[in-house]
């Protein structure tokens, strides 16, 4: 519960919280129902398989323990990217080039699946097309133009090459070195996306349930699942656990085998007071969505009411950032001395999952062949929880083949049991902030 007060309490001055006017709400469940799937978690992940299920003539039940997009969902630093958060080398080394690809492939249909809700759905997420990926040092650059000739080469997808003579036309910064440039990707309001998604679902006949944490669940002898909240209880043929960090902090017993293989990762983000439209536009001409390349990476992105929304410190551990403002402020003038004049007007974090090799982590939960789970999303899940929740969606239907794709990656868990592996942790991340420093 502690993971869980200290991410609501970052949380609580988020910038997209103050522009999505949220609806009346869920109500609570107050009784025993009977459901043919439930689902534990009102994140993109769990609405996008609430939605697809209920399309296709299910009756869906979703669990939220706090509101819909409450969490990492509804907070995050809004880019939805091409690819996943590990490297393509890490997909091939498992499951060989073909299987890569198919990832690949499924990752870009992810980026066209969020325009395509927002427009059959009238959601207006504030899409943006355009991601800038840059390098910050000669070394680094090498590394990005061989990434993006490979790219282009083992999957079929070309990006436009910023050598270091032209970056000047792309962003204005004396930061970075080179970089890429993807039309595909984009940027968009995390938290107006799960709203709709949210309405969207309820219109297809899903039933929401906010302020309902399942605190134990319960396998039947006729194979359904029972999942008990503090006032009432879904008993359901199949059930999606879509909970990530927040499921073990609200229910360790729940699925104890998955707590291991993800872990916590504090993110924090910092939002400028609305800026002239001439002078953002100035800093990022394609008002694309910007990160880095290195390991411990700064992201940014213009938003639509004319700010700069700029993202880059994290922990990995439990303990919050002194002067959080302030230590975000430094890094945005760092890449933009350009705007130390300008006032900050909200800054938040809160909670991601991480998995070992940064892989996703979708499956079955052990025997319960009719629990499945989506997890380790690693930082890079805007775009791929809403295909995660598609493709599982279509294994409870009858089409397992996408979904056991992903099933096939091997996960490890994290080393150095429950008191150690935050502190191997965090001593293993200063090495990666030292080697990008390098």
């Amino acid at each position: 519960m502690r993971l869980l007060r200290i991410d609501q309490d970052l949380a609580r001055d988020s910038y997209y919280a103050a522009t999505a006017p949220r609806p009346e709400g869920y109500a609570p469940l107050h009784e025993a129902v009977e459901a043919d799937v439930a689902v534990v978690g009102g994140g993109l992940a769990g609405l996008s398989a609430t939605l697809e299920l209920a399309e296709r003539g299910m009756d869906v039940r979703l669990l939220e323990a706090g509101l819909v997009g409450g969490g990492a969902s509804g907070r995050n630093g809004g880019q939805a990217i091409h690819g996943l958060a590990c490297d393509n080398t890490t997909i091939e080394s498992q499951l060989g080039l073909a299987d890569a690809r198919r990832l690949w492939d499924m990752s870009l249909e992810a980026l066209d699946l969020i325009q395509q809700r927002c427009q059959r759905h009238g959601i207006e997420a504030e899409w943006q097309s355009g991601f800038l990926g840059l390098s910050t040092k000669p070394s680094k650059t090498v590394e990005l133009r061989a990434w993006a000739d490979r790219v282009e080469r083992d999957y079929g997808y070309p990006l436009t090459w910023i050598p270091p003579g032209q970056l000047q036309n792309w962003i204005a910064s004396p930061r970075f070195d080179a970089g890429i440039h993807d039309a595909r990707s984009g940027h968009l309001h995390p938290l107006k996306y799960c709203l709709g998604l949210a309405r969207a679902a309820r219109a297809a006949g899903a039933t929401l349930h906010e302020h309902s944490a399942v605190h134990r669940m319960e396998a039947k002898a006729d194979g359904s699942q029972l999942l008990c909240t503090s006032s009432g209880s879904v008993r359901a043929r199949q059930v999606l656990l879509a909970g990530n960090v927040y499921l073990q902090a609200l229910a360790p017993g729940l699925a104890p085998t998955l707590a291991d293989r993800i872990m916590p990762v504090g993110t924090y983000i910092v939002c400028t007071e609305p800026l002239d439209p001439a002078r953002l536009q100035a800093l990022i001409p394609s008002r694309s969505a910007v990160c880095d390349t290195n390991f411990v990476l700064d992201y940014f992105r213009p938003t639509a009411d004319h700010r700069l929304l700029y993202g880059g410190r994290v922990s990995y551990s439990l303990v919050t950032p002194r002067d959080l403002m302030q230590s975000m402020r430094e890094r945005l003038v760092r890449t933009f001395p350009q705007l130390a004049d300008v006032g900050m007007s909200h800054a938040w974090g809160g909670f991601v999952d991480i998995s070992m090799n940064r892989a996703p982590d979708f499956g079955r939960l052990g025997d319960h062949r009719n629990v499945y789970y989506l997890q380790g999303f690693s930082g890079h899940g805007l775009a791929l929880t809403g295909l995660a929740g598609k493709v599982v969606a279509e294994a409870m239907h009858g089409d397992a083949s996408r979904f056991d794709c992903f099933g096939k990656l091997r996960h490890r868990s994290f080393p150095g049991g429950t008191l150690m592996r935050t502190p191997a942790l965090v001593l293993g991340m200063a090495y990666y902030r030292l080697r990008d420093l390098l």
